[in-house]
């Protein structure tokens, strides 16, 4: 699996101008399943994630994770991530697993990062969304598992 994680102060999607997600401070999760991923790749990403120290200590210093701050996040779901732009104009996506198997990887991944105890919203998978967010930092870290 595919992610781009983001620390965000704020984060909320739409659909059709209706929200349907959203977090506090914690972070953004765009996710994307990839061809031969399984559950245990969904279930190794999600405690990654948790466990990811991006947020400052009483430092300043990246050293808190978000079962640390008890932060949230909101994770959504994007084949983009699987995107092959080696050769011409127009990306590729055939790495990405197959939607029946992407969907079941994504709400798989969503439940293994509330069963950390992290309250988590998401968008809907193969919808067309729209996501908002304050980056802070900005801090971007594109994952994989």
């Amino acid at each position: 699996m595919k992610a781009l994680v983001q620390r965000v102060s704020q984060a909320h999607v739409e659909i059709a101008g209706e929200t349907v997600g959203r977090t506090g401070p914690g972070v953004l999760v765009l996710i994307c399943a990839m061809q031969g991923d399984a559950e245990a790749n969904a279930e190794a990403l999600a405690g990654r994630i948790s466990k990811l120290r991006i947020f400052r200590d009483d430092a300043g210093r990246m050293n808190r994770s978000l079962l640390d701050t008890g932060g949230g996040a909101l994770v959504v779901s994007q084949f983009t991530l699987a995107a092959d732009t080696s050769s011409g104009n127009r990306p590729g996506f055939s790495a990405a697993a197959p939607p029946d198997v992407g969907r079941h990887l994504y709400e798989h991944f969503v439940a293994c990062l509330r069963g950390t105890g992290i309250v988590v919203g998401t968008g809907r998978f193969g919808a067309d969304m729209s996501v908002h967010l304050v980056n802070d930092g900005p801090v971007t870290i594109p994952m994989e598992r």
